[in-house]
């Protein structure tokens, strides 16, 4: 499984990705993904007893929230409930894509079509970004296999809400696409846009320090480019999470300030993996509840991908990412349900996968990705549908 280790061209690279045809396939590919979903989030929505218009499905829970900041901007520090306690607010949320809603409603158009815009354009910028960074790494058919299976997980259904899990898989597959060309000013761009995005932004910065370290230590450096371009792309991704904790820091007059409004509001704190083991531990002893289990199970399945995919020695920035940022899931309390939409940028998880497929025939190849798909978008529908909980 390991990656191709030459650093393509440009040419190479559109070339290696099938050109525009290529591409064509990827966005087909999502657009059929995207299409089937809400196909089926319309049937399941007419059984439950109380059914909401499509339109409303897409717009529920975190959406909310980016909405609130993109038109009404942040608070001015912490929000308290009638009797005094600490609540959860705006300010918890990272600010480029209720950015890019604001910019949408500043042009005329109304903030939650243009929530749903910016998503949907997005998740068409995730699978060009997943396409070429799959056919960099591993040829054109493992970047279809990657954009295939990528958006038809689990948790694939927020690729077509108000959430910011599709702009932030189109950055951090970019940013990667432009480390391995080393085109060193776009991944530096992208990885700051990234690490502002959503806090896993830190893990993604990571594994673009670590493309620079890879790029300083070839022996070959043919392409002539000097040491401080891989360097500032690596410092400029780092900076972008510290940033925006300092600015909220700054804002409320408490350096802990993003940490304790996340813990009060959503009961997020690293607690170094003891609430995950001790959800899987009960939900597998138990066995109570289906989504429960599932989640566990889906859990677990992840971890053991992680593992092959870090055997077969992947592209090291993307291992890097990938470890960091299931560290973060699965080290962090919280809601259990919405662990499988966080995982869902991990790209790690899915190489194995996605390798396979490469190497399988065709038809096999179609036919798996097609049954794993089937029970993905169905469990997204579902999820967003029948399910009363957030993601």
């Amino acid at each position: 499984m390991t990656a191709l280790t030459e650093t393509p061209t440009k040419e190479d690279l559109w070339d290696r990705a099938g050109g525009l045809n290529g591409i064509g396939a990827a966005v087909g590919i999502l657009a059929a993904t995207r299409v089937g979903q809400l196909v089926m989030i319309w049937w399941l929505n007419g059984g439950v007893a109380e059914p909401r218009s499509l339109w409303e499905r897409l717009l529920i829970w975190d959406a909310g929230w980016f909405l609130r900041v993109a038109m009404d901007g942040y608070p001015e520090g912490y929000t308290y409930g009638a009797s005094g306690q600490l609540e959860g607010n705006e300010l918890a949320f990272f600010p480029v894509y209720p950015m890019l809603i604001r910019l949408g409603a500043a042009i005329g158009i109304d903030p939650s079509v243009a929530a749903l815009t910016v998503a949907w354009l997005a998740s068409v910028c995730a699978a060009i970004a997943l396409h070429l960074l799959g056919s960099s790494l591993y040829g054109k058919r493992a970047g279809w296999a990657l954009v295939a299976i990528c958006c038809s997980a689990p948790a694939s259904v927020v690729l077509s809400m108000a959430y910011s899990e599709s702009l932030f898989i189109a950055l951090v597959a970019g940013m990667f696409v432009a480390a391995h060309r080393r085109v060193w000013w776009a991944a530096g761009l992208l990885g700051l846009l990234t690490a502002l995005s959503r806090p896993t932004g830190a893990a993604a910065a990571l594994g673009l320090a670590v493309a620079a370290l890879l790029a300083l230590r070839r022996d070959d450096q043919h392409d002539g480019q000097p040491t401080w371009k891989p360097l500032t792309a690596a410092a400029v991704a780092l900076a972008g999470v510290p940033l925006y904790l300092g600015w909220v820091a700054y804002r409320v007059g408490d350096l802990t300030a993003w940490f304790k409004i996340q813990t009060a509001g959503w009961g997020t704190s690293f607690d170094y993996g003891a609430s995950t083991g001790k959800f899987l531990w009960t939900t597998l002893r138990s066995g109570d509840g289906w989504v429960p289990m599932s989640v566990a199970l889906i859990l677990l399945a992840a971890l053991a991908a992680a593992g092959v995919a870090l055997a077969g020695k992947p592209w090291l920035p993307i291992a890097v990412y990938g470890v960091v940022a299931m560290i973060l899931v699965y080290g962090q309390a919280g809601f259990y349900h919405s662990k499988p939409r966080l995982l869902l940028p991990v790209l790690l998880t899915l190489l194995p996968a996605v390798v396979a497929a490469a190497r399988a025939r065709p038809r096999v190849a179609v036919l798996s990705i097609t049954a794993w798909a089937l029970f993905g978008l169905w469990y997204g529908a579902y999820l967003v549908t029948v399910w009363p909980y957030t993601l």
